[in-house]
């Protein structure tokens, strides 16, 4: 193309977009492929933060997404090019919709920039902070270049309890002095939940008749039901009445209804259930850094596997979206392998000796069968 054809083409652009848009988009140096998608040019000049967020908030993102994707999209939206005035987050956050498309063009340095700025960090938190923004490039209407390449994450197994571990765990949580203690262990091992999950159980959530918990709003805002036995029947069983005083002290309707109160009368927080998972770990003899909710929920799956559930059953009770999450607890160490080897093993020995049907007594046939009349 020409350049007067291509000075041509930058005027019929700007025609068809509207003569205050298109001088804004020729003003910013855009060309023809780095206009606005359709489906923005209404909210072009509207704050885009605000604008991005509610987009998130519509795919219903978790708040702790949306935290993580904001510390992305601040990062890129405030590091600044060779030759620019730096930018506040205050500032960066109040640009139009139309001007962060340009500030975050990835033709232009910036992108570069930024991730040369993160390159020390962890390869799971630079995965984390260009999925972040990668979503927001793809929501403002750029393409994601091909040269981008995701560091690779060393896969790690998810940690889980041996058995011994798991006893001793068992056992100081009921000689623990926190009443809080023993629910919070049993109902974590019986459901697998995560401790977000957990936090956020209501009484009126648990059946214990049914021996199933409703869980609302879980990952990625979805509800689902887990199941548990009669452990956890006696465990909440025995925390109500510490539960009920507990409650009588709430002014807040929303935290009385909840499970598991504090000794406040508040609804426990996952930072107060960490710091109970430390205590119980030091009382257990079990080094802080294998002990976490989390490893309790790992436990939880590992145990299903060993005991013959399906993928789509532990899928199902731990709310993973995809199945591919699931999997990973397929990798069995090999510890787990020969338990469970010389367990089957011992089974089998202990079984009763079954007779081949070769060898099975077969009754005589008479020479000459009996007419049928």
């Amino acid at each position: 193309m020409t350049e007067e054809n291509g000075a041509k083409q930058n005027v019929w652009m700007r025609a068809a977009m509207g003569g205050r848009i298109g001088s804004r988009l020729s003003g910013l140096g855009l060309d023809e492929g780095a206009s606005l998608p359709s489906r923005l040019q209404g909210l072009a000049e509207l704050p885009w933060f605000e604008c991005w967020l509610q987009r998130l908030k519509t795919e219903k993102k978790s708040a702790h997404t949306i935290r993580a994707y904001t510390v992305a999209a601040r990062t890129l939206a405030t590091t600044a090019l060779p030759g620019e005035e730096p930018l506040d987050w205050e500032q960066a956050q109040s640009l139009s919709v139309l001007k962060i498309h340009g500030r975050i063009d990835p033709n232009k340095g910036r992108l570069d920039s930024w991730l040369n700025s993160i390159g020390d960090l962890k390869p799971a938190t630079i995965n984390a902070r260009m999925a972040a923004v990668s979503h927001l490039l793809n929501w403002i209407g750029h393409m994601i270049p091909d040269w981008i390449q995701r560091p690779n994450r060393s896969k790690s197994l998810p940690r889980t309890l041996g058995r011994s571990e798991l006893s001793r765990v068992r056992a100081a949580a009921t000689r623990s002095e926190d009443p809080l203690t023993q629910p919070i262990v049993t109902i974590l091992l019986d459901t697998g939940l995560r401790v977000s999950e957990l936090c956020g159980l209501d009484l009126d959530d648990m059946d214990l008749e049914d021996k199933s918990a409703l869980v609302i709003g879980g990952k990625g805002e979805k509800d689902r039901t887990v199941l548990f036995t009669q452990a956890t029947v006696d465990a909440v069983e025995a925390w109500m009445p510490i539960r009920n005083a507990r409650a009588n002290t709430c002014d807040d309707e929303e935290e009385r209804r909840s499970l598991l109160l504090s000794s406040r009368g508040r609804r426990i927080n996952p930072r107060s259930v960490q710091k109970l998972i430390d205590r119980l770990a030091d009382a257990a003899d079990i080094p802080r850094s294998r002990l976490s909710p989390h490893t309790l929920r790992h436990t939880f799956a590992t145990g299903l596997l060993e005991r013959g559930a399906d993928l789509v059953t532990i899928q199902r009770l731990l709310g993973h979206a995809s199945i591919a999450t699931t999997r990973v607890y397929l990798e069995i160490g090999d510890q787990t392998l020969r338990e469970i080897y010389h367990r089957a093993q011992n089974e089998i020995v202990g079984l009763p000796e079954v007779v081949p049907a070769t060898q099975e007594a077969i009754p005589e046939v008479p020479e000459q069968m009996p007419r049928v009349p």
